[in-house]
């Protein structure tokens, strides 16, 4: 208890680590890796199972630091085919990770001790807004770079009745977000980036509300994030030109019981 409030007195004096999308953000220094240790540390706290993955590289012509050629989602897959198991809150563990590849960045397993709702960062911060004049608790969020926003929330991975469960599929690319552009529900079977990590077009992946948060009921977060998704997507729809005066009210989120979590399928160093 005594370290997640250290940690929120520390985010409150570094406002850069709450930022959405953070450009050139730097792993140099003493000072640099005793802060990405202290934010890893604070989500290992927070029950979020972690493990290495990839990271960008300037050096690599596949711009990845697992030199696959043509790596199709450099610097945001885990290294190893095993993180499912691999995935640890264990502070020796993820302290010996990090000192070992100190630009790493890392993934939290989902569905196991907690799922990620992931929307596009404008329908995020709408909910944001909604949700700071509602009851609805919010819980830790994190920025996905500049286009989506990452709500962490309770696992429904075990849910009493489990024809509540639907399985999380690792078969969309970032190449093909947009035909993903809604919400996506990461439960059992995914991951995503955990703060701070870089992404291959200069952003990171960093917190906008403090990991040692209590995580929320997804349930009634998701109504209100669906809603988010809904309302944007009417507001950003072309007006008709075949159909006067016909409403264009755009194409909302699946229905909860249809929704597919989906993110890079990984692409471990070999060997």
């Amino acid at each position: 208890m005594e370290r997640r409030s250290m940690l929120a007195r520390w985010l409150r004096r570094h406002p850069g680590a709450l930022g959405t999308g953070q450009r050139g953000r730097g792993r140099g220094g003493p000072a640099a890796a005793a802060e990405r240790e202290a934010l890893l540390l604070a989500s290992a706290d927070a029950g979020f199972p972690l493990a290495p993955a990839a990271h960008p590289s300037a050096e690599s012509g596949s711009r990845c630091s697992c030199d696959r050629v043509g790596c199709p989602t450099p610097g945001m897959h885990p290294v190893s085919f095993a993180w499912q198991t691999q995935a640890t809150t264990d502070h020796g563990q993820v302290t010996r990770w990090l000192r070992g590849h100190p630009a790493a960045n890392f993934i939290t397993a989902t569905g196991r001790n907690h799922d990620v709702l992931d929307v596009p960062a404008d329908a995020g911060r709408l909910a944001l807004e909604r949700l700071a004049a509602e009851p609805t608790p919010t819980g830790p969020v994190a920025a996905y770079g500049d286009d989506r926003l990452l709500f962490f929330t309770a696992t429904r991975g075990h849910p009493e009745d489990e024809e509540e469960w639907w399985p999380c599929e690792l078969d969309c690319h970032p190449e093909t977000l947009d035909e993903h552009p809604g919400l996506r529900w990461h439960c059992r079977g995914s991951y995503v980036l955990v703060p701070p990590a870089a992404l291959p077009d200069g952003t990171a992946v960093t917190w906008v509300r403090p990991p040692d948060l209590p995580l929320p009921d997804p349930l009634p977060l998701l109504a209100v994030l669906t809603d988010a998704c809904a309302t944007t997507a009417r507001k950003a729809a072309p007006a008709p030109h075949d159909a006067p005066g016909r409403a264009l009210t755009g194409e909302p989120p699946r229905a909860p019981g249809r929704l597919t979590a989906r993110w890079p399928k990984p692409s471990p160093r070999s060997g």
